[in-house]
Order: C-alpha cells, then structure tokens, then sequence
C-alpha cells in the first residue's frame, strides 16, 4: 500500500501543526486554504472575506508565549511574553519556512464538499470538491483533519433584543470591529463581556463620548500580569498546581481565588460581580477594563431590554442615548461542507474533542475544536500527532460504545461543573488535557523516572509552567533539544523584559531547592496514593471530599485557577514555598 494522503482543511495555527504531524509520521498532506495566506485567525485584515476570522488591529495574544509556542519550535527568545497578532504571524511563518510546510498548501482554494466515498466502511476514503480560479476538481483522500475553526460564523442573536429593528443606529458584530476611528465622539454599548468584549469597549472608550458595557450575568477578570510581574499562565498552569488543587474541595478555592481576584478591584463596586461562581463559568481577561470602568469612560450595565429608535432601555430600567450597538456575542460551529450530518450532533460530541463515534473508519478528525483554559497551539498540534498515529495504523480506538461512554461521562461531569453555555462543553483544563492526549500517543513525561536520573529537568517540569517542550522528551516525534528547551523558558520570558540592565546581588538559593526537592517528592508520592486508593475503590471517581472535609457550599461547582495563599492562612513555612492553587 502506497503513502496515505491526508487532506487538512485551513492553514491557521492548528493546520499548521496538522501538516507537520502528517510529515513526521510519513504521511502525504495536502492543505486547502481559501484564503491567500497562512495564519487564519492571527493574519488582521481590514474587510475579511465572510465565513473567515476576522480580529481587530490592536488583538494580542491571551496567552503568553512559553505556553503558546509549537512544542519543538520555541518562540525567539526576544519577542515579547503576549504577543501582538503581528508578531504572532511573524512566529507563524518562521514556523513554516523552517520546516518546508508551504508546499503542501493549496491557496485560494475552497472546499466545497467532503462525503464518504461508496465502499467507505471498506476503504474509509473521503471524496472532496475544492473549487480554485472557479474551476472544482475532485480528490480522493485517505483521511481528513478539519482545522477551520469555531471563529467563522458569528452569532448574532437580534431576536433576543426587541426594537433593534427599530433603532436607527448602527449595529454590527465585533468581527467587523478593527479599529476606534468610527467611533469618534459616539455613545457607543457593547453587549457581551468576553474577551473580546471588555477590549473593544475599553479601546472603544479612549474616543467616544460614552461606552456602555453591558452584560446579563457578569464576569471574574484576569489580567496577563501576575504576582512578581510574572505571566500569569506560566506561574498557574504547573504540573505542582495541579496537584494541589486536587487536595482542595471547590468551595474553598472559589472563596481563596475570588478574594485574590477581588484584591486587586473589588467586582461588586465596579459592576463586575457575576451572578456565578469562579469555577463555574469562562473568565474574561482584561488588563485594563477596571482602568476604564475607575475613570468612567466605561459605565458597566445589565442586559438590554429593549431598544427603541435612539436610545436602549435596560433591565434595571435605565435608558441611554445610543448611536451604536455593538455585539461582542461571540460565534457559532459551522462546518457547511460537510455532506453527513449525521457525523456531528448538536453538541458536537466527539471522543476527547476530536473523533466522531460513529464512524465505522477513524479517518476523519477535528483539530482544535475546543476551549483549552490555556493556549490552542500545544493543545490542537498534540491531537493532530495522536490523529495521524491513528491514520497510520499505530493507534487504534476503542470501540464506538466505550467512546460514547467517555464522551457521556464527560458531559455529565461538565454539567455538574459550570454554568450552562454554549461554549462550556467544549472547555478542558490545559495541563489536564495535554497530558490525557499525550498518554494516547505515549509522550506522557514520566517525573518519577526523570527524578532519579535529571532531577533539574524534574524540578523545572514540576514548578515551573507546563510548556509544551515537555511532550517532546520521550516517545514517537522525540525532539532533541527539548531538555535545553525546558531548562531555558525562564530566560525567554526575562530576555525581552530587561532591556534596561540593573546590577544585582546574587542570593543563595540552595536551601529553598532542597525544600522544593523534598516537596516534589512528597506532592508524587501523595499523588500516587491517591490514584491508587481510586483504583482500588468503586466505578465513582474523582476526589471524595466528604470524607475528609465539610460539605461543598451551594452554588460552587468544579473547581478554581490558581492562587497564591498568605503566611496568615497557611504558615510561614508554606508562604516560603509559593504555596498556590490552581483552576
């Protein structure tokens, strides 16, 4: 049997590590991108072709660069810890050109249809119809990776505002939105308070008259700066976090983590405060909304319940004059080539975010179709190396009973957790998963092995952030520079910040390394007895809190991101050790 051939569906980031999974493994990709460049949701454009991403001029990255980076191809240690779009797409191509993935790629090339081919429970091939300069042409592939993305269709939900038919305004949806310039001297409400959200209305706000932020049920807000001036993903999302956020139940670390969010601004007094808890719903990130909100160029209000030819009334009653509506409401799954709707429910139920069940041949897969608490890189380019293992004949499934029953199990455990909304069945905790989809491919990083014979690379892994150089260590796709990858992100993430040098004193250190050490391998040793003890108890999973601790208070589900907690409240001694919990 010749070489597979393996079509991928869109060259944004996670096409991207699609082509180049297929490359490692042998396989023959052929990329179709109906756009003219690489980058998808990354590349600005100031009028974007509809069914494609579109972002504003100003957007950076949520997610600091250590975190974002493909897995074997570290950002250069220069750029900035968030970057701009711009130099993400800078990143991108340097990622391309190094390893030669421009050729596989078909530009200006839409696809129009991807159906089973008549002996597909045989043969599991695909028949799709790209259409390119207005001519189509059929291909036969032996396995599709769709990497188009949960940005194209947006979701505009004018049914649920009365009199917006009225209003004789402008409206539109913040994939048009790219820059302020419009909104000059407008009295402008953005409804909706993602992310995107609280940064249109906040950059929106430096040159209209008045911004208005509305929103039905609140939010928690983060902000990319943490403790120490550190990223904040890359002090949150370790291996050590983890571990002790298992020791905790829910209620204690929504109360630990919203008091540490609320130190920095108190959410109630500035209309923030969400009718949720943390844990139970998406965050929003903005590092300048309270900066807004303080000086008044934002006025934070609920949902609008109406509106009328000029103005907007809201649930509390007020009325405002309004010269633009602004829906910052996010976007729907759409996936119109697709010919079976049959593979896709209405959840979009997939085993572990990627295989449809149902399929009688595990030759077509979703890349990047979730909502990491972490950076879509390192999360979608680990399913596109699991997925080719699984074309290739390396990897099989398991049976479509025993995937609906993961995928239910999932559901249920989701449900108990948050909030409902749309976007909450597709969320994974990003450490969590990357290791879930590494054990699939067998690239788990074994800490207990690296402890005895590289207990530096040990210690890094286990404190330091969760990079993605870590599934690079062992197993198929072992890259060679992952330990010096590792061991060097601190001095990525410090190199573009000192650019004005300061002499300083050097302390020693190695006391706290050999209460880290010994702390390593207390956390392990518990995590072991804790797994084991599961093993040996029931079907029921999980931590059983009750056992040991008071009852989980009403309203908190799952559980929280990570905070630092205070000598007051743990001891001197645990103060010493940075001692957090982690969402």
């Amino acid at each position: 049997m010749g070489v597979k051939k393996i079509a991928v569906i869109g060259a944004g980031v996670s096409g991207l590590g699609a082509i180049k999974a297929c490359l490692e493994e042998g396989l023959e990709p052929v990329c179709f991108e109906k756009s003219k460049d690489i980058g998808g949701l990354w590349r600005y454009e100031e009028t974007p072709q509809s069914g494609s991403p579109g972002i504003y001029k100003s957007l950076t990255c949520n997610t600091s660069k250590e975190l974002t980076a493909f897995s074997d191809f570290p950002v250069p240690d220069h750029f900035p810890n968030y970057m701009h779009n711009s130099k993400m797409m800078e990143y991108l191509r340097m990622y391309v050109g190094h390893f030669g993935l421009k050729e596989h790629i078909q530009f200006q090339t839409k696809v129009c249809s991807v159906r089973k081919r008549p002996d597909f429970s045989a043969s599991g091939q695909w028949d799709i119809v790209v259409e390119a300069e207005g001519k189509q042409k059929i291909y036969i592939f032996d396995g599709i990776m769709i990497c188009s993305g949960h940005y194209t269709e947006i979701h505009l939900p004018l049914q649920d505002f009365a009199g917006i038919d009225k209003f004789r305004g402008k409206y539109l949806h913040s994939w048009e939105y790219k820059q302020p310039d419009n909104f000059v001297g407008k009295r402008v409400v953005v409804i909706g308070i993602g992310n995107s959200g609280a940064d249109v209305a906040g950059e929106i706000s430096r040159v209209a008259e008045q911004v208005f932020l509305s929103t039905r049920r609140g939010a928690w807000i983060w902000n990319r700066v943490w403790d120490n001036g550190n990223p904040m993903d890359t002090i949150l999302f370790t291996r050590y976090n983890r571990i002790v956020q298992n020791s905790f139940p829910a209620f204690m670390i929504n109360r630990w983590t919203e008091k540490k969010l609320n130190a920095r601004f108190n959410h109630v007094n500035y209309g923030l405060q969400p009718k949720h808890r943390f844990l139970s719903h998406q965050s929003t990130l903005s590092d300048d909304l309270p900066n807004h909100i303080i000086s008044g160029r934002v006025i934070m209000k609920p949902n609008v319940k109406e509106f009328t030819e000029t103005s907007a009334i809201f649930e509390d009653g007020t009325q405002e004059n309004i010269d633009v509506v602004l829906f910052a409401t996010g976007y729907t799954v759409s996936f119109p080539f697709l010919e079976d709707e049959g593979i896709l429910d209405r959840q979009n139920s997939l085993f572990k975010f990627v295989f449809p069940p149902q399929l009688e041949k595990p030759t077509l897969a979703f890349i990047g179709l979730l909502q990491p608490v972490g950076a879509t890189i390192p999360t979608s380019e680990l399913q596109s190396r699991w997925v080719v293992r699984v074309f290739a004949g390396l990897k099989k499934l398991p049976s479509k009973s025993d995937m609906m029953a993961d995928i239910n199990k999932r559901k249920r455990k989701m449900a108990k957790k948050f909030v409902e909304s749309p976007r909450i069945i597709h969320r994974v905790q990003y450490v969590d998963y990357m290791d879930e989809i590494a054990s699939e491919i067998g690239v788990k990083p074994n800490l207990f092995s690296l402890l005895l014979w590289d207990p530096k690379l040990a210690i890094e892994m286990f404190y330091g952030p969760c990079s993605p150089y870590q599934f690079r260590l062992q197993g198929p796709g072992k890259w060679s520079g992952a330990r010096t990858a590792i061991l060097t992100q601190r001095d990525r993430i410090l190199k573009p910040l000192r650019t004005r040098v300061l002499q300083q004193s050097e302390s020693s250190s190695s006391c706290l390394f050999w209460i880290k050490t010994v702390c390593i391998v207390l956390c392990l040793s518990i995590a072991m007895l804790r797994a084991a003890e599961q093993l040996a108890l029931s079907p029921i999973s999980g931590p059983q809190w009750a056992r040991w601790g008071p009852a989980e208070e009403e309203g908190s589900k799952g559980k929280a991101a990570p905070f630092w907690l205070s000598e007051v409240e743990l001891g001197p001694c645990w103060s010493a050790l940075q001692f957090p919990v982690v969402f």
